[in-house]
């Protein structure tokens, strides 16, 4: 496993981005479904979430889960970091960009080659030196969850993707950038 950075909040409260365990099932699922009931990302169930759990990272302040995200593998060279979220109190702690970096090095170290994300918020990602790419020029397997989606078919979210091969191939704490 990469090796995982700890970051500590204003409040001074140390704050680590670890691997997801089966008991932190339940949080995972309600933050994500937190953002979902309002739009910003698709819901996922517990069921979803148990089968997936290691594929989560998480942030942990002060005992507390108070952030998400998984990296998905879809196909040998290529990986969907998906499900980030961060609680609403949280946000620009810069707990996202911990656990980008997490999902980026762990791609690094499986051999992934490119990762890529579905977004509402590509700002975020290209200050983290992902960029933007036409989504019909990923594989369709990319699609297998867009179906059960309530904008689908006029979702308007934004494929975002990083090269890992690339020396310049940024992503936050963990990935050399």
């Amino acid at each position: 496993m990469p090796e995982l950075e700890s970051s500590t909040v204003a409040a001074g409260e140390a704050a680590s981005v670890e691997r997801a365990t089966v008991g932190d099932a339940r949080e995972i699922c309600d933050l994500i479904n937190l953002w979902a009931s309002r739009g910003q990302m698709l819901p996922r169930t517990l069921g979803e979430t148990y089968e997936n759990i290691r594929d989560f990272f998480v942030v942990r302040e002060g005992g507390r889960l108070v952030g998400c995200a998984a990296l998905h593998i879809t196909w040998s060279d290529l990986a969907e970091l998906k499900s980030l979220a961060v609680d609403e109190e949280r946000q620009a702690a810069g707990y996202g960009r911990a656990l980008a970096g997490a999902c980026v090095a762990e791609g690094r170290a499986l051999g992934l080659q490119r990762l890529f994300a579905l977004t509402y918020r590509p700002g975020f990602f290209e200050r983290l030196g992902w960029e933007q790419a036409d989504v019909m020029s990923l594989p369709r397997k990319v699609w297998n969850e867009c179906y059960r989606c309530p904008k689908f078919p006029g979702c308007e979210e934004i494929a975002m993707v990083l090269d890992l091969v690339s020396p310049a191939a940024g992503g936050g704490p963990g990935s050399g950038a």
